[in-house]
């Protein structure tokens, strides 16, 4: 089956062929427009394949020929240098064609690469991370886009439920290996460091050994312990506190640049009730916008997110994001949403403490909202 734009291309180069042949005709004299069908094959090279270019080219041929011998006035020969015009323009943009055509099966076997390997490093989360309800969702941009970036993880461990979200600079296979990266060094050590703050100096120095100097990584890194949510940003578009009703944007005291900056982030603290669900996103969500508009995520978050279950919230959220987009989005997406239905068994043991406090209690970078 042809493209869309394969076959926007072929019918352009007809219609061209067709307009062409139409002045010739109503000119009714010697040919003096032959030379114009050398057009329409390099109109079909732009948007197909050779097998776009092939008709249109050896139609432009036929035609310039047929003008050629049945001209008023016999075959000239200056209309022979145009038909062979012709003829040498149709060649050109078969070859054309046909170099594009290698290109896009390339780029298409690329983006499919950068795909199963995105897949493959980020793994499902859900449907619980130790005591909290858990979803996670990845929304691919266009087909037209790359393959972004964009990661997120969920542990369980001795310290409390940890989470990572973030979103790589650029696209396509650098950015899913530097993803890669970010996510095998936190999956070692969110189960060894007690403090948030070193896991952060640990992904930092990760991203600072695998970039150059303008690649970075936005980050968001977030501990629940014992209904104590613990929140360190760098960067990163604030996470979205959902209580009763309202939408609470958990902005950091301070502002810290990505990981590969050295970041000194100030962790933010909040006290969660029952009921409260927290919303992690990347940028893209922020960016998606319709006539220039952006999405209202703050205005219609709880609408969306706040009752079901979280796997329906986030179902929500998506359904509403694409209807705003016209299906179109320009980057990928990463959403995660858990849900604290109070301190269980494994809450109390570990005590409401927040990990980054043990052994430091008084810490003056501590702001608790």
């Amino acid at each position: 089956m042809m493209r869309p734009d394969a076959r926007a291309g072929l019918v352009a180069g007809l219609v061209l062929l067709a307009m062409v042949c139409a002045v010739e005709v109503a000119d009714g004299r010697s040919p003096s427009y032959v030379g114009l069908l050398a057009v329409p094959p390099f109109i079909a090279a732009a948007f197909g394949s050779w097998r776009t270019v092939l008709p249109v080219g050896l139609l432009s041929v036929l035609l310039a020929a047929l003008f050629w011998v049945t001209s008023p006035t016999g075959p000239q020969t200056a209309v022979a240098v145009n038909v062979g015009a012709v003829v040498i323009a149709a060649a050109i943009a078969a070859a054309v064609g046909a170099i594009r055509q290698r290109q896009m099966a390339r780029f298409a076997a690329l983006s499919r690469l950068a795909s199963v390997a995105q897949k493959a490093i980020l793994g499902p989360l859900g449907p619980r991370v130790g005591d909290l309800p858990l979803a996670a969702r990845y929304v691919s941009a266009s087909a037209e886009a790359d393959i972004g970036g964009d990661l997120y993880e969920a542990v369980d461990t001795t310290y409390g439920v940890r989470l990572l979200i973030g979103d790589v600079r650029g696209k396509g296979l650098d950015a899913v290996r530097l993803a890669s990266v970010v996510l095998g060094s936190y999956r070692h050590v969110a189960y060894e460091r007690a403090d948030l703050r070193a896991i952060l100096a640990d992904l930092d120095r990760a991203v600072a050994r695998s970039v150059g100097l303008e690649d970075f990584v936005t980050a968001a890194l977030v501990e629940e312990r014992g209904g104590t949510l613990t929140v360190l940003n760098c960067g990163h578009p604030a996470p979205l506190l959902l209580r009763q009703g309202r939408v609470i944007p958990l902005a950091p005291p301070a502002p810290a640049p990505p990981l590969g900056f050295m970041p000194l982030a100030r962790p933010l603290v909040q006290r969660l009730e029952p009921g409260d669900r927290i919303l992690l996103y990347t940028d893209g969500l922020a960016e998606a916008r319709r006539d220039g508009e952006f999405f209202p995520i703050e205005e219609r978050a709880w609408g969306l997110l706040g009752h079901g279950t979280v796997q329906d919230g986030l179902a929500s959220l998506e359904a509403a994001l694409l209807e705003w987009v016209n299906g179109l989005l320009d980057d990928d997406i990463a959403l995660v949403l858990l849900e604290y239905t109070g301190a269980g068994l494994s809450g109390e043991a570990r005590g409401a403490t927040p990990s980054w406090e043990v052994g430091d209690v008084a810490n003056p970078g501590v702001r608790e909202v």
